[in-house]
């Protein structure tokens, strides 16, 4: 069986904008525990709300964080001045479509298009992780 897909960033996003947006703190975070280390892992997120559940989902493919995300199940969700403990369950790649579609509708075309352009480089939402999030 082949690997999952993943197109890893590039120094700029890695280096400069995430931990911009994380200083700033104007977009949403997770904060995921490493699957073999252990330490909290800490990356800028885009929360998809739909049908009253939120979702986070990996434009990039099986990125670390999903992986890690899979692995342990829960995550810190920072939003404004407000962390709660989350429990993660992913969503299988069967059913991930209709989420995909409704995130690159939402964030597409915002943030200089970055999820589009992720999303036009790997266009089978079966790629994406997606997990459904919920209050612990």
């Amino acid at each position: 069986m082949a690997a999952a897909p993943y197109r890893k960033p590039d120094f700029l996003t890695l280096k400069v904008l995430q931990p911009l947006l994380l200083a700033l703190g104007v977009t949403p975070s997770l904060t995921v525990r490493g699957r073999t280390s252990g330490r909290p892992y800490r990356f800028p997120v885009l929360l998809l709300d739909y049908q009253g559940r939120r979702y986070v989902v990996a434009p990039r493919g099986n990125t670390q964080w999903a992986r890690n995300l899979r692995a342990t199940g829960e995550a810190d969700l920072k939003t404004g001045g407000r962390t709660s403990r989350m429990k993660a369950t992913e969503i299988v790649p069967s059913q991930r479509k209709p989420l995909v579609d409704a995130y690159v509708q939402r964030y597409g075309t915002k943030y200089g298009g970055f999820v589009a352009k992720e999303f036009a480089a790997m266009p089978n939402p079966e790629h994406h992780p997606v997990f459904l999030l919920e209050d612990l």
